[in-house]
């Protein structure tokens, strides 16, 4: 089987990051091996979607120029741009992925934030676990941050444990699997990439690439590393306790956002 990635990215004001994003992935990927890349946005007032729409315009502008320039006898040659669409949705990561997901064309969807970065040939690297029969996983996560408590954070994610865990070590999953689940559960609106991740290790469907994310610690870098380290296990620990989904939100909007 001939496995395409479709990378589902939800934005909310993130017109510091995105434009970047897409370029890195647009650099570290090939062609073929991407269905498209989905940008969805959740209601951005910063100029978010203006930098999605001017980078997609330019691919598909790239792309048909280089339909138009290719000789006659090399139509098969792969185009080297991937296509890229913008979504708009109501605002909250569960939803805005849920749609991208429903749009999405590849037999694999790969779920990643603005702020991270993919290493080099990840498509590549992604494809050949599914081909092992390995569903779903993340990669390694290194925070852009000598803080020493951030660089121990990021070593432990080379380790395939539940609480190594997060929504910014990326997740790929099959479509098909994706679908089997249920998608992401929309009742959060945070805590979703976790409630999902469980999931899937409940599942024994979970593989941990040993290639390295660069991910942003700009959160930690606002709040104090100690402060919202102090938060975000917090939530963790009224998760475990039962909260639910609204509890969750209104402790991370009162503390953290």
């Amino acid at each position: 089987m001939q496995h395409q990635i479709s990378i589902i990215i939800p934005v909310l004001n993130e017109k510091v990051h995105i434009g970047k994003l897409l370029k890195h992935l647009q650099t570290v990927s090939s062609r073929e091996n991407i269905s498209e890349i989905i940008v969805v946005d959740g209601g951005s007032t910063d100029g978010s979607q203006d930098i999605v729409k001017a980078i997609s315009g330019l691919t598909r502008s790239l792309s048909l120029c280089k339909i138009e320039s290719r000789p006659h006898d090399d139509l098969s040659t792969p185009l080297k741009v991937t296509s890229v669409l913008l979504l708009e949705s109501t605002k909250g990561r569960a939803k805005q992925m849920n749609l991208g997901a429903k749009r999405a064309s590849g037999s694999i969807l790969y779920f990643l934030h603005a702020d991270s970065f993919p290493p080099k040939h990840f498509d590549q690297l992604i494809i050949s676990e599914v081909k092992k029969g390995h569903n779903a996983g993340c990669f390694r996560m290194q925070f852009d941050s000598t803080h020493w408590w951030l660089k121990l954070a990021s070593w432990f994610t080379r380790f395939n444990w539940k609480s190594c865990r997060g929504g910014d070590q990326s997740l790929f999953i099959t479509q098909s699997l994706f679908q089997t689940i249920g998608g992401y559960d929309e009742r959060y609106t945070i805590y979703e990439d976790n409630i999902l991740i469980k999931e899937l290790y409940n599942r024994k469907q979970f593989i941990v690439i040993n290639k390295k994310l660069k991910s942003s610690a700009r959160m930690y870098r606002k709040h104090g590393v100690w402060k919202l380290q102090y938060y975000y296990w917090r939530i963790h620990l009224k998760q475990w306790f039962g909260a639910d989904a609204n509890a969750l939100y209104r402790y991370y909007k009162r503390k953290i956002c």
